[in-house]
């Protein structure tokens, strides 16, 4: 009968943990529309201002700004790296993780010194564990992100590159691919590479009237340019993270009903077994008296 205890009150548990998984999967597809509105809703805006800018800098000289001009030596770069702040979310932290590591160790056989600017708690904890050069960190912030907060990350990042503090910056996020695909890709944040404008036919000629000019419309849009970009990866990362915790907690829950099955299973085998040996003793038991 022991035996029949510990069963059930396995049984039990892991009820009381598929609850918990369905819970979190509910509110991770919560989540995931409610920041999928705003992915959806920022991607016209941010293809439009790649293709002004595309358009641009095609009638441009680069040398006209710094921030579009390489720097000839390499000494330091920095790389604006996102994780979430929590866990449960199957691979996705490792999967930045790792693609950042990698990246890093290619960077130091290059004697480049990398540092990094972590977004999420995640990411934070790992590398301080391994102690990377961390130069800022930032937790607890998607879901109140906004364009001035991004705004002043840019600006921290344009202030170190013009003072050669840092010759090149990269950013790495997990692009949305769909809800069974997030993928991890890095970015060239500075110098700006604008993006090519490819117009096929009699759109590749037409002109476009500017006003300020051109020189000073591109000049202006390049710190915005870096925002898009930046904000668009917030975007992008809280999407997949949340797309991948759905799918963490779906599976989860799977296991725990396969787990119910196999252990209510095992008890009615146990039960049927114990009826069986107490059927074999009164058998027994009568043959003796008899």
């Amino acid at each position: 009968m022991a035996i029949l205890k510990d069963i059930l009150r396995k049984i039990g548990a892991v009820k009381k943990t598929q609850q918990i998984t369905r819970a979190m999967n509910m509110v991770a597809a919560s989540k995931l529309r409610s920041s999928q509105v705003k992915m959806v809703g920022f991607k016209p805006y941010a293809e439009k201002f790649s293709e002004v800018l595309g358009n641009l800098s095609s009638r441009i000289d680069p040398g006209i700004h710094p921030l579009l001009v390489k720097k000839e030596d390499i000494s330091r770069v920095e790389l604006l790296h996102f994780t979430a702040d929590r866990g449960l979310c199957g691979s996705f932290n490792m999967n930045n993780i790792n693609f950042a590591e990698k990246w890093i160790a290619e960077q130091k056989e290059k004697n480049i010194d990398c540092g990094l600017t972590v977004v999420g708690k995640k990411g934070l904890d790992y590398f301080r564990k391994k102690d990377f050069d961390i130069t800022k960190s930032y937790t607890q912030i998607y879901g109140s992100v906004d364009i001035s907060f991004i705004n002043q990350m840019t600006a921290e990042f344009i202030r170190r590159y013009m003072s050669n503090d840092i010759q090149e910056v990269y950013m790495l996020y997990a692009r949305f691919v769909n809800m069974a695909k997030q993928e991890p890709v890095i970015v060239k944040l500075l110098p700006v590479e604008p993006p090519q404008n490819e117009v096929a036919g009699e759109d590749a000629s037409t002109e476009y009237l500017y006003e300020p000019s051109a020189q000073d419309l591109l000049i202006e849009l390049l710190p915005k340019h870096i925002s898009v970009q930046i904000y668009n990866a917030f975007l992008q990362n809280e999407v997949s993270e949340h797309a991948s915790r759905m799918a963490s907690m779906d599976n989860a829950s799977k296991n725990c009903k396969e787990m119910v099955e196999d252990l209510t299973t095992m008890y009615n085998k146990a039960r049927q077994a114990a009826i069986t040996a107490e059927l074999m003793d009164i058998v027994g038991g009568a043959e003796a008296i008899s």
